[in-house]
């Protein structure tokens, strides 16, 4: 049965925090979520007792999480709790560094919260820097993880400018290294970036299928694809004859299920250097050289577009961070909603903390497990 949100004011502000809710994991969280308009939550509407945060150097720390186990129907987790080649695990990977440690944290203990069998999921964390580790397991007891350090001098020469400084750190290229980070017995991975919460089962996003492709993400096949490149690369028809045959859409590089058989076997991670490279040479000569302005997603595009496997546009309700540039606010998509995911400029942990949140911030906020430092 679908449920929907269609009462107002302070009933609808009431259903919400209920969906979300960790105590009440069973109700169908993706089906209540429709549209910030039912939101009817005033800035005060939760009390999230959040201040400023720079990082975990300034004394800050995070509350901690209850520990979260599997429902009956589950399968028994095996006995070596930190054997990352069961089977029977979910493997989710995402990035952790000082300025979105925050993010992650809260990213993680969504899925958490929401998963029907938690202590089966077994998170890839990749590290830019030491000593966030315990970190995350100090706020997160039980949890399944492996930390990976992330050399940043591994890509950084690839890198060029991009329209935000925020794309150009090392660590968003991480992803197109998972295959070879992870263990060869880790077949399959879902990426998912810092600054979004899981408000459905991530066990349904791990069963999708992806058929022969490599990839998996919601597609957005109505947006002007031809935009995240440059004049210079459609005018040059030995770079644009890479879509050749091909029915490229947009899609989110920020939720991805990753097929890591398939891509080791391609070569993807090659693949998408060379068109860094490409991008990085052109840049070397000026604007007029570059074959695309934004950060790590052009060179995802080039490889994979068309030829994704595509997922419900419920996994990726993308773009609550508004665009690149102002941040602005934004209204979830049409449909059902499993994931919200702040992609643009605009954070909801920084907004909250400037008391100048968008309303779909609100729902960003249970999951965060940030205190600010005692005076």
């Amino acid at each position: 049965m679908l449920w929907v949100v269609r009462l107002s004011g302070f009933c609808s502000a009431a259903m919400i925090m209920v969906v979300l809710s960790p105590s009440l994991q069973s109700f169908p969280p993706a089906e209540a979520i429709r549209s910030s308009h039912y939101l009817g939550i005033s800035n005060g509407g939760y009390d999230h007792h959040i201040a400023a945060v720079s990082g975990v150097a300034d004394g800050s720390r995070f509350r901690r999480a209850p520990i979260f186990h599997n429902a009956a129907e589950c399968e028994p987790p095996s006995a070596n709790g930190t054997c990352v080649c069961d089977p029977s695990l979910v493997h989710i990977a995402i990035t952790l560094d000082e300025e979105y440690l925050r993010g992650s944290i809260a990213a993680v203990h969504s899925v958490l919260t929401h998963a029907r069998c938690p202590e089966s999921v077994f998170f890839h964390l990749l590290l830019s820097e030491p000593g966030l580790e315990p970190v995350v397991r100090s706020s997160l007891p039980g949890l399944r993880l492996k930390a990976y350090y992330f050399d940043p001098d591994r890509v950084r020469g690839l890198i060029s400018t991009s329209v935000r400084q925020a794309l150009e750190q090392p660590l968003n290229y991480a992803r197109n290294y998972l295959a070879e980070i992870l263990e060869r017995c880790v077949s399959r991975v879902i990426y998912l970036d810092s600054d979004l919460v899981v408000v459905d089962d991530i066990g349904k996003l791990w069963r999708t299928g992806l058929g022969s492709r490599p990839v998996g993400a919601p597609e957005y096949c109505h947006a002007n694809f031809t935009k995240y490149f440059t004049a210079r690369f459609w005018s040059d028809q030995r770079l644009a004859a890479t879509f050749a045959g091909r029915r490229p859409c947009y899609f989110n590089t920020g939720v991805m299920v990753l097929d890591l058989v398939r891509w080791r076997r391609s070569g993807y991670t090659r693949r998408i250097e060379r068109w860094m490279k490409v991008q990085k040479s052109g840049a070397a000569t000026g604007s007029a050289g570059r074959i695309y302005e934004l950060g790590s997603l052009p060179p995802f595009l080039l490889v994979f577009a068309g030829h994704v496997a595509p997922i419900d546009h419920r996994w990726n309700q993308h773009g609550l961070g508004g665009d690149n540039v102002r941040g602005s606010c934004r209204d979830l998509h049409r449909g059902p909603v499993s994931l919200l995911h702040w992609s643009g400029s605009g954070k909801p942990w920084v907004r909250l903390d400037s008391n100048r949140p968008c309303p779909l911030d609100h729902l960003w906020a249970p999951y965060d497990l940030y205190e600010p430092a005692v005076a």
